[in-house]
């Protein structure tokens, strides 16, 4: 089994969506998302057009637009993230057919079928709320909009500096 990118990004794009609304009352922006978490905002676009069809988020549209949840933080699970943008935890090769070893079931197909329950199981008993309530999470968002700051701070400086050059006084 694996998760691939585009599991994993929607669910750090929507975390990262629930930061910032807890943080502020108005729709984040996917070019907000896409700098912070270092994603595409073209793939960004994709993920969100199908959380926004399974009606995990809304979407704002005008000069302050961007998405918001569509809802309460301990309403959205992991797994239903992971689901929306059509992503599975399965572990079996078969996918639960039971033809994985020359059309008939393996040896160890059980083993690979209750795993697969465990982690989905696992995946749905975590929402949004309690991922923000992890301190790892607190640590790397603080990070992450301290080392914006920085940047937007060096590049105003830069600006101010080249335009004090070029009309000495």
């Amino acid at each position: 089994m694996r998760l691939t990118t585009r599991g994993r990004y929607a669910v750090t794009a929507l975390l990262d969506l629930a930061l910032q609304t807890s943080q502020q009352d108005s729709a984040v922006s996917l070019s907000d998302i896409a700098k912070r978490q270092s994603i595409s905002i073209s793939y960004l676009e994709q993920l969100f057009s199908k959380l926004r069809k399974r009606g995990l988020v809304i979407s704002i549209r005008g000069a302050a637009g961007g998405y918001l949840l569509a809802k309460p933080l301990h309403e959205i699970d992991v797994m239903s993230i992971i689901s929306a943008v059509d992503e599975s935890v399965n572990a079996m090769q078969c996918e639960g057919r039971g033809d994985c070893q020359g059309g008939t079931m393996c040896l160890t197909h059980d083993l690979w079928c209750a795993l697969s329950n465990h982690i989905e199981q696992y995946l749905k008993n975590i929402t949004l709320a309690q991922l923000l309530d992890m301190e790892n999470v607190q640590l790397v968002s603080e990070r992450q909009h301290t080392s914006n700051k920085d940047i937007s701070i060096k590049d105003i400086n830069t600006i101010t500096l080249s335009n004090s050059e070029a009309n000495p006084a």
